[in-house]
């Protein structure tokens, strides 16, 4: 059953209730006989538990259609929809404020939030995209969201860069600055940025039937807004689910050069000289890993004469090789940076030189999410990556950026004293938000 409703817009923002547990319902907007967005939402009929926000500017003064399909809703949609220009206080009281809200960590004002994508440094700015259902506090309607900061720590949302169309949900990837303008898609003096992301066939019912392909995208006003390829895809479905291209520059060989995930443990890499046309250059097997590739050069001890590439996939699991632009030959066993919830790291594309840090931000998972919030999920800190020399052979560290103490207050240190169960550590402490660091040196404790 499909019920279709008339609307003109009079502001840039449609509001939506949600009640979690609500029956998913599909709306579709649709502008000129043509589906212009699709989504599902928990809509509420009742008091809802929040409210969710689709930025319909594009289409201000314009009438558009909002169908709703399988609808079982039990009075007329319409009623409980509100337009207007703002996120005021009324439907999103202490936004940013809410009990559980991370003060360390990234979240979305709203919704779902995983893996980070298109990181990417630009003018100045940190730009952080991230996959992102801006309906509801669930997996689903995967969009690119989009932030900015200029310190790493202080990052303002500028809304969905990406939104699902016929080829799919807008699944993981990564982001570039063009300075040499090799796509052709540079429109005034200043170089494009392009995305590059997973067209998530047959995860929609606009998709349905469709594979797992490789799209890009491009700005020229600094990542405000975004066009799509009108080409797309740039690669096609090579084998399963194919996804998550990590795209950089190797300046040895002039050439764009893709991480992908293929299937099972197998990975591949990929060249270009223009961003739209690829050319397979080898593959990578790394027993029990999957999906969310990185791939960077990193000094060892500092040494800029001397480094290692680093192979990077989504559990935290990387190897250490070299790569002369056409292969990639592993030269350690597998080894593991991080354990537990920490998963889909990326690292910043576009660092000046005069800075020089391999900066990764990844999605830290929490199961259940904060109870009883509007938005779900959390990104890690952004921590620093080095490669240094051990005991044990060359090992990957992960430090927090130096940005951190910007946000330090007060100091309180205690050393060299030895810890059991019955010490209060708390003792001086008074504030809700703490940085803990430590050494420990084991003696006879387990």
């Amino acid at each position: 059953m499909k019920v279709l409703f008339e609307v003109t817009v009079l502001g840039r923002y449609i509001h939506l209730p949600v009640k979690v547990g609500a029956q998913p319902l599909r709306l579709r907007l649709i502008y000129m006989g043509k589906v212009v967005r699709e989504f599902e939402v928990e809509l509420a009929y009742e008091e809802p538990d929040f409210w969710v926000f689709s930025d319909v500017n594009t289409y201000r003064g314009k009438r558009i259609f909002v169908e709703a399909e399988d609808s079982n809703f039990p009075c007329d949609i319409m009623d409980h929809i509100i337009q207007s220009d703002y996120l005021d206080d009324r439907l999103y009281p202490n936004l940013y404020r809410e009990p559980y809200r991370p003060q360390f960590h990234f979240t979305s004002r709203r919704g779902w939030i995983n893996d980070p994508n298109g990181l990417v440094y630009y003018e100045g700015e940190y730009h952080l995209f991230y996959q992102h259902n801006p309906y509801g506090c669930k997996w689903g309607n995967m969009h690119w969201g989009h932030a900015v900061a200029t310190d790493l720590l202080h990052w303002k949302e500028l809304g969905e860069a990406l939104e699902p169309d016929e080829m799919g949900t807008i699944w993981s990837g990564s982001a570039v600055v063009d300075w040499k303008n090799t796509a052709g898609f540079q429109t005034g003096d200043k170089p494009p940025l392009v995305l590059i992301y997973t067209s998530a066939g047959d995860t929609s019912s606009l998709s349905r039937g469709k594979p797992f392909t490789i799209s890009i995208a491009y700005s020229n006003d600094s990542g405000r807004t975004w066009t799509k390829y009108e080409g797309n895809p740039v690669l096609p479905n090579i084998v399963g689910q194919n996804r998550d291209p990590k795209v950089f520059w190797h300046e040895p060989s002039q050439r764009w050069v893709m991480a992908l995930y293929l299937d099972k443990n197998d990975y591949g890499l990929f060249s270009s000289l223009n961003l739209k046309e690829w050319e397979e250059l080898c593959r990578i097997t790394i027993p029990g890993a999957s999906e969310c590739p990185d791939m960077f050069e990193l000094p060892v001890d500092g040494d800029r004469w001397n480094s290692k590439w680093v192979f990077w996939v989504a559990d935290g699991r990387y190897v250490l090789g070299s790569f002369n632009g056409e292969r990639f030959k592993q030269e350690t066993e597998t080894r593991r940076l991080y354990w537990g919830d920490s998963y889909a790291a990326q690292t910043w594309n576009n660092i000046p030189p005069e800075d020089g840090r391999r900066i990764q931000m990844a999605w830290l998972k929490t199961k259940n999410g904060a109870p009883n919030m509007p938005f779900s999920q959390q990104m890690t800190f952004p921590c620093v990556l080095t490669l240094r020399k051990t005991g044990d052979g060359l090992r990957l560290f992960g430090e927090p950026v130096k940005e951190i103490q910007k946000l330090h207050n007060r100091r309180l240190v205690k050393e060299n004293f030895y810890l059991s169960g019955k010490m209060d550590l708390t003792k001086g402490l008074s504030s809700d938000l703490l940085d803990i660091r430590g050494e420990f040196r084991i003696e006879t404790g387990s």
